[in-house]
């Protein structure tokens, strides 16, 4: 699965002010609308709800193929046998998690420079999130330019996914044609009346 992965439209979830039952029925209905991959990123639940949540996600995944990443948590991934992990800049090393989850999972690291995702690269990412592009809710970052998130992508031999505060309002060819490989998105489709209709809005305006 590792190198035929399809990150056009990349799920991160949030859980919160949802019960399990509404979350994953979101998740569901957004792979069903066209969802490729799914990060389940919980930093507000304890440990061992965080891990029985990524149980019943991956059942929705495993169902549809649809890879499911691992924020942060390298032990829960491993724990579920998770498709992959993904790491921040403030989090463990991408060459640490490399070595310990081996090549047959993916790795994806969130870069806001040339600098910092090459550097991921290096070590062993096999993609990158790159942004923010807008201001976001879920995330402090400072915002980068379409010209810059275009150097990104030029200086990299693998896949960027554009990250932060992206819409079907936002989402556009200027966006589009810096390269990037897929869009990555947390409200508009967790916090969405009908995540299945969001979903196909999305895939089809990118």
């Amino acid at each position: 699965m590792k190198n035929k992965v399809d990150y056009s439209l990349y799920l991160v979830t949030n859980s919160y002010n949802k019960t399990n039952e509404e979350f994953l029925k979101i998740v569901e209905e957004s792979i069903l609308g066209g969802v490729t991959i799914v990060q389940i990123r919980e930093k507000a639940i304890p440990t061992k709800d965080f891990y029985n949540l990524a149980i019943d996600v991956k059942k929705i995944t495993d169902n549809y193929d649809v890879p499911l990443i691992v924020n942060d948590r390298v032990d829960v991934a491993i724990s579920i046998d998770a498709d992959g992990v993904h790491v921040g800049q403030s989090d463990l090393p991408a060459n640490v998690v490399k070595t310990i989850i081996g090549d047959d999972k993916i790795l994806g690291v969130s870069a806001a420079t040339i600098e910092t995702a090459q550097k991921a690269e290096k070590d062993g990412a096999d993609y990158i999130g790159a942004g923010a592009i807008y201001p976001t809710e879920t995330k402090e970052s400072t915002c980068i330019t379409m010209d810059y998130l275009k150097k990104i992508v030029d200086n990299l031999n693998i896949p960027v996914v554009a990250i932060g505060g992206l819409n079907k309002d936002n989402i556009d060819k200027t966006l589009i044609k810096t390269g990037i490989k897929g869009i990555s998105v947390v409200s508009a489709i967790m916090n969405s009346d009908n995540p299945k209709i969001a979903s196909e809005l999305l895939k089809k305006k990118f």
